[in-house]
């Protein structure tokens, strides 16, 4: 009773969102903040971790996350590197309920035990996502149904909060049908399931072949109907398209890195570059305004999810041509 009760009310808190997203286009609806880079794994494919960095000072998060609230930001995710990493992450997680905004995290799950998500729960989490790459591990991904699977009961017995189990195809996933296996594992546990499509190190397009597409399609079927499961878009992908859409990267949607710098997502890091404490609901005018080159073949899920919000006005066009600032090794967007 007690977390059909948190459902609901997490339910009606998206109704809201969703009717705040149609009603003003001035505001973030989701925001990705990096409380550590530093992750206790080395996938292969994945360009968002290093296993060094020192976490971010608690009173930095805090601040973001002030920032964020008069922002009008509706959610906030959490991750990584892998965030459960970071010895004040619950007070973190509380500083955003605090303020009134929706807390979610996305984590590799190794670090979870039941006292840690009862913890969890206190903090006050609403939502979190594994990603779960394939049923055994291997030299391409560690993140497996049989070394995470302990974690996923555990989550079941103790988590109050929404737990979304991601399975990937594409971008050297050896077996694609564990896939299959990792979905119906979770939907067995009673948690939500969802497929992506691994991009490359830039969030570009991976076209699927015959196999991959087969069992995409399969997953798809499996899906549950909610608004994080807006990703149509991947239809195009996996059939090697292009989409085109309105990427409101930079307005609907900001990351968040580790040094406190606005980017339009985790694969276009340096644009625009911008400390989030100079961050204006002018620069979120601009962002909602300009067009991304990038976009047609973009794989990055949660920006194509809060675009679909305004893909019916507000046309986009070309900025002028500018130079991000902030290091050399930031990503560029092309």
């Amino acid at each position: 009773m007690r977390r059909r009760l948190k459902a609901l009310r997490r339910n009606l808190r998206g109704a809201r969102m969703i009717a705040g997203a149609f009603a003003s286009t001035d505001h973030p609806l989701l925001a990705h903040i990096i409380p550590t880079r530093r992750c206790n794994l080395a996938c292969e494919y994945c360009n968002e971790y290093d296993d060094f960095s020192k976490p971010v000072p608690t009173e930095a998060m805090f601040q973001r996350v002030d920032k964020l609230a008069p922002l009008g930001t509706a959610v906030i995710t959490i991750s990584g590197g892998e965030p459960l990493l970071h010895p004040k992450l619950d007070e973190i997680i509380h500083r955003i309920r605090k303020c009134g905004m929706i807390a979610g995290l996305i984590t590799n799950g190794y670090l979870l035990v039941a006292e840690r998500i009862e913890r969890l729960n206190r903090a006050g989490l609403e939502w979190l996502q594994i990603s779960i790459d394939n049923v055994n591990p291997d030299e391409v991904s560690k993140k497996s149904l049989k070394v995470l699977d302990k974690k996923l009961e555990l989550l079941a017995e103790h988590a109050d909060f929404h737990v979304n189990i991601n399975s990937v195809v594409g971008g050297g996933v050896k077996n694609p049908q564990d896939a299959l296996t990792v979905g119906k594992r979770a939907l067995g546990l009673g948690f939500s399931s969802t497929i992506g499509i691994i991009h490359d190190g830039s969030g570009q397009l991976q076209p699927l072949n015959d196999e991959e597409r087969r069992i995409y399609n399969e997953m798809k079927a499996m899906e549950k109907s909610s608004f994080t499961r807006v990703n149509g878009f991947q239809d195009n992908i996996a059939q090697g398209r292009p989409n085109q859409w309105r990427c409101r990267a930079g307005a609907r949607y900001l990351y968040i890195c580790e040094d406190g710098l606005v980017h339009y997502c985790s694969q276009q890091r340096g644009y625009p570059g911008i400390p989030l404490e100079k961050y204006t609901t002018a620069d979120i005018r601009r962002e909602y305004l300009s067009e991304k080159g990038c976009a047609p073949n973009c794989t990055v899920s949660c920006v194509h999810q809060v675009s679909v919000f305004d893909s019916w006005r507000a046309p986009q066009f070309a900025p002028p041509a500018a130079v991000a600032p902030g290091s050399g090794d930031l990503i560029q967007i092309r």
